[in-house]
């Protein structure tokens, strides 16, 4: 089997399997969401998108536009927020994640979600599908973001499959930190939290966590043009 590596969305193409990573923070949050309770997690590329479907399904809108919470919802993007599940569905949407969830959904014929704090679970369930996978980035605005590469750096590594030059690339990358915190905090997308946020940088700790949740988010399918997402 072979696993590929895209830094963008715009750089992925087909696979049978495609993993997204928006560690900082969509995928950290809709894993934690799910793990926590939530039935599962709607991804809305736009923020008018997310408001008609928590319009017709009820349930929880939380979402952010460059690290702030969006006027109106009821929660942000932090997965510490979602440590305890409210009633319904989550709508969520981003600026990178969800957008490339959705795009990925286009591309490949099952798609998981993954951040560190599933890492092991999600490299498992990889193996056991047996096919070809492509690792997903979201990346910031179109540009790689090292936060996200050095996650698939990660996946490529346990998986243990055979490399394209981008996947080993992302491994090689991954090597050159200690941890996950110290490459998180180097990153572009851990400086504008800390920037934009600061009030939110202990969301860098806890999506360090590795492998401290056992969930697998999975997409299940497309409503209005939003993925659809659940264990």
């Amino acid at each position: 089997m072979r696993v590929d590596v895209a830094f963008t969305p715009e750089e992925a193409g087909a696979a049978p399997t495609g993993v997204v990573i928006d560690v900082i923070r969509a995928t950290s949050t809709i894993c934690q969401a799910l793990s926590s309770g939530y039935e599962r997690v709607l991804c809305a590329a736009e923020v008018a998108e997310a408001r008609a479907l928590r319009e017709a399904l009820g349930g929880v809108l939380g979402g952010e536009r460059n690290n702030v919470p969006i006027d109106g919802f009821d929660l942000g993007n932090s997965p510490r927020e979602y440590v305890e599940a409210r009633e319904g569905p989550l709508v969520l949407t981003t600026t990178n994640g969800t957008r490339a969830i959705v795009t990925t959904a286009a591309r490949c014929e099952r798609v998981l979600a993954a951040s560190l704090l599933n890492l092991g679970a999600v490299v498992e369930a990889v193996r056991t599908h047996g096919e070809d996978a492509i690792v997903v980035c979201a990346g910031v605005q179109g540009r790689l973001a090292l936060d996200d590469a050095y996650v698939a750096g990660r996946i490529v590594d346990a998986l243990g499959w055979e490399r394209t030059d981008a996947s080993e690339a992302a491994a090689r990358l991954a090597s050159t930190w200690s941890g996950a915190e110290e490459a998180f905090r180097a990153s572009r997308s851990g400086r504008n939290l800390m920037e934009n946020a600061p009030e939110l940088e202990d969301d860098l700790a806890f999506c360090a966590r590795e492998s401290a949740l056992d969930v697998v988010p999975r997409l299940v399918g497309m409503r209005d043009g939003a993925a659809e997402i659940a264990p």
